[in-house]
């Protein structure tokens, strides 16, 4: 694939007309600077998640410098709490898809220019491609934490 690529939106790699990107399987790193008000802030208490939306198959979610953790399943958020500052922020999400659409776009080309190698066949030619990327939405929520009475 391209060494980088701009996304206008979020979206599944499959559907990306461009060959190499459809039958990508790796890494993609998905950048964005956004700014929270300091009113986000104020209500002592508050926490923030993170909300990935969907995401296929697995997200490592840096903000601001910090890596918060990484999810392989849903629900695909965390608590983004300790690294979330008012003013400009930064949200790093690595994703990482399987291989079967790389080999599934192999099976189509010469064995000269294919990427992969297996021993043994894996995958058939026609076979469908599995959505891959940080398809979302990707939402910031405010979360309220309430005190029960220890007599509850």
């Amino acid at each position: 694939a391209p060494d980088k690529v701009s996304f206008d939106m979020l979206c599944d790699w499959t559907q990306r007309p461009e060959e190499d990107i459809k039958h990508y399987s790796g890494k993609a790193i998905y950048r964005k600077a956004f700014d929270l008000p300091d009113s986000a802030m104020r209500n002592p208490g508050s926490q923030f998640m993170l909300d990935l939306g969907n995401v296929k198959d697995l997200a490592t979610v840096r903000l601001n410098g910090q890596t918060l953790g990484t999810l392989w399943l849903a629900p695909w958020r965390l608590d983004v709490t300790k690294a979330v500052r008012p003013g400009k922020n930064l949200l790093e999400i690595e994703v990482v898809n399987t291989w079967h659409n790389r080999l599934v776009g192999d099976k189509a080309l010469p064995a000269g220019q294919r990427h992969t190698y297996l021993t043994a066949e894996a995958v058939a030619k026609n076979a469908p491609l599995l959505p891959a990327g940080l398809l979302g939405p990707v939402t910031l929520q405010p979360v309220r934490v309430l005190t029960l009475d220890k007599s509850y």
